[in-house]
């Protein structure tokens, strides 16, 4: 990173933040939704269509092969970013949803039998939950639950006790995306590899906002999504350890994902190929690339200090907000921060904020579980990214004080006066 870099200069990257909403500039806090994207990013997409449209790997021509070569450069960059052993190792799908499906279907598939278990937390997004319950109902395998606390943080005292040699795989999240609460991956890792269980992680909240090292975690997969990482839409990423990825039948067929066909039997494609049916997203993936460099040109010590000094000032001005209650007080969490607001639905939240420019998430955040364990139907939800700022945060605190306006809160408001019955 440049000893110049500020967070002003990383602004000036995103020509999206220049926008008004409602005559007002736009404060942009739902980056665990999606995250808005540099001008490399967008000129990549343009200069894919406008200088090398053409299909990869199949072709001869010259626009074929710059294509091709613009696509594997990006899994180069993939296999950098999370410091992956071999680049056939990182598989493009549509995100970690699609990720979480394709090892759902492809290892549980192969592996999974009845009477089998799966273990995935109390914190899981529906991505990580529903692939795993519709495996147990095919196969007559069972789900279970690591529990978590009131603060958000997972029971680590119960896991060793919930392996046992039906459990088949350990599905969990790096960091979660409705309390932002970091999970310590090393240990959780070690304690089911000592089980002999495999672990897949899904990443989709720690790739923006952690250094990933998938050989340090020894993580067996590892799943994270483009439009979370300053990427664009419908590209995600697979990861998984060889020996893994090469014993899993495909998870879909077509093209690209063969080496021979005939009507009595076909033959698939070496890694990452057999997982990669049908002409990709070429210029998303390229795309991709170029934001995953552009975060690695930042430098992950800028991005971390910079996201902890915004996760702790809005915590202590949230905190201080008379009538509202933080979801999930974890030690370690990344930037997101869940929230009520006493006497006030969330989404009332968001749609008076909304009039003052300033987007943040409402709603069950796709972790219907985790709302049923705090007893709340919905929060409101801010989460954080690198062009974000502490202006950002105290916008953010006066649009809270209109919504307190709008809808005063019981405990602050005057009593009414008792109305007298006249006297007959």
């Amino acid at each position: 990173m440049s000893s110049n870099t500020t967070v002003h200069n990383i602004r000036a990257d995103f020509p999206i933040l220049q926008k008004t909403i409602h005559g007002h500039p736009l404060v942009y806090l739902d980056n665990a939704a999606t995250t808005q994207k540099p001008q490399c990013v967008l000129d990549a997409l343009n200069q894919y269509y406008s200088g090398m449209n053409a299909n990869i790997h199949r072709g001869v021509h010259q626009l074929s092969t710059i294509a091709t070569q613009a696509f594997e450069n990006a899994r180069a960059s993939v296999q950098k970013f999370i410091n992956a052993k071999h680049a056939k190792e990182c598989i493009f799908v549509r995100g970690a949803t699609e990720a979480i499906n394709l090892v759902a279907a492809s290892f549980g598939g192969k592996f999974v039998n009845s009477g089998d278990e799966i273990l995935i937390s109390a914190m899981e997004h529906h991505s990580n939950i529903v692939p795993w319950q519709m495996l147990c109902q095919t196969k007559g395998a069972h789900l279970k639950i690591i529990p978590m606390n009131k603060q958000g943080e997972l029971n680590l005292e119960t896991i060793g006790q919930l392996f046992n040699k039906k459990t088949k795989l350990l599905a969990i999240t790096h960091a979660s995306n409705a309390l932002g609460t970091r999970n310590p991956l090393s240990e959780i890792i070690q304690s089911a590899h000592a089980h002999h269980v495999p672990v897949l992680v899904d990443g989709a909240q720690s790739a923006p906002h952690l250094k990933i090292d998938v050989q340090a975690l020894d993580c067996d997969f590892f799943t994270f999504s483009s439009h979370k990482t300053y990427g664009p839409t419908g590209v995600g990423v697979l990861y998984g350890k060889t020996h893994l990825l090469e014993a899993m039948p495909p998870y879909q067929g077509g093209g690209e994902m063969i080496l021979q066909v005939n009507f009595e039997k076909s033959t698939y494609n070496e890694i990452p190929f057999k997982f990669e049916a049908g002409t990709p997203a070429i210029a998303e993936v390229i795309a991709f690339g170029n934001a995953l460099e552009y975060l690695e040109r930042l430098g992950w010590d800028f991005i971390t200090k910079h996201e902890k000094t915004l996760l702790q000032d809005a915590t202590e001005k949230l905190s201080a907000f008379p009538g509202l209650k933080i979801i999930g007080t974890a030690k370690e969490k990344v930037g997101v921060i869940s929230f009520t607001l006493d006497g006030v639905h969330p989404h009332d939240i968001g749609s008076i904020l909304d009039q003052f420019g300033i987007a943040i998430r409402t709603g069950h955040h796709c972790a219907m579980p985790i709302m049923n364990f705090f007893n709340v139907p919905a929060t409101a939800r801010a989460s954080f990214g690198i062009y974000n700022t502490i202006d950002d945060i105290d916008k953010l605190i006066s649009g809270l004080h209109e919504v307190r306006r709008i809808f005063p809160s019981s405990a602050l408001r005057a009593p009414s006066p008792v109305k007298q019955e006249k006297e007959k």
